[in-house]
């Protein structure tokens, strides 16, 4: 199945992804899927505008905000058909300020809660970014050169630090929380921790 998200932001990646999810009868509805011809791989999606009712496929009711965390908004905005008419969803003027809202107030909760960053190394990795981002466009070898050397250190400094906590018996639960994340990705940084404690 296909998911397509929405929004996504760069302080928590693809595990806090948003999107604007499809009721149908109060529930979300399974994947539609697209009659591609003969063949073993049959396309599918969960996009809401492919919820249009068109050629069989499922006509979505309302709409509410998802994340790839699990996180389902509470508010839920009815589609109005008789303005989108019969045109494909794709192509109608269907407002997602609700949707979006109520997915950026989620992902308060979740910075709230999470580790704040001391300010100076906020400050550092704005001025990296920003300086990565100008040597893309100017001198892009130079930037893939600079973003090999970040990710070797930040692999190194990911080992010792997730060690450390690591040393500290913080549970995965408590790390998720701290980190923004979900509990399988905690769990994978507590066990790489393990194995550099075990010489990998």
């Amino acid at each position: 199945m296909l998911v397509e998200w929405d929004w996504r932001t760069v302080e928590f990646g693809d595990v806090h992804a948003g999107a604007a999810g499809v009721l149908i009868g109060g529930g979300e509805p399974g994947p539609v899927y697209f009659d591609a011809g003969s063949g073993p791989n049959v396309p599918s999606t969960t996009r809401w505008t492919a919820y249009d009712g068109r050629a069989r496929r499922p006509r979505a009711e309302a709409l509410r905000a998802v994340c790839a965390c699990g996180w389902r908004g509470a508010a839920e905005y009815p589609l109005d058909w008789a303005t989108v008419g019969d045109r494909p969803l794709y192509e109608a003027d269907v407002d997602l300020a609700g949707p979006l809202a109520d997915w950026t107030a989620h992902l308060s909760v979740v910075r709230d809660k999470a580790v704040p960053l001391p300010e100076p190394l906020a400050a550092l990795l704005g001025e990296v970014t920003g300086q990565l981002t100008a040597t893309a466009v100017a001198t892009p070898l130079a930037a893939l050169c600079a973003v090999g050397m970040l990710e070797r250190v930040a692999a190194r400094v990911g080992r010792e630090a997730a060690g450390a906590v690591g040393d500290d018996g913080v549970s995965a639960e408590a790390v998720a929380t701290a980190l923004g994340t979900t509990r399988s990705k905690a769990r994978v940084l507590l066990l790489t921790a393990q194995d550099r404690n075990q010489g990998w």
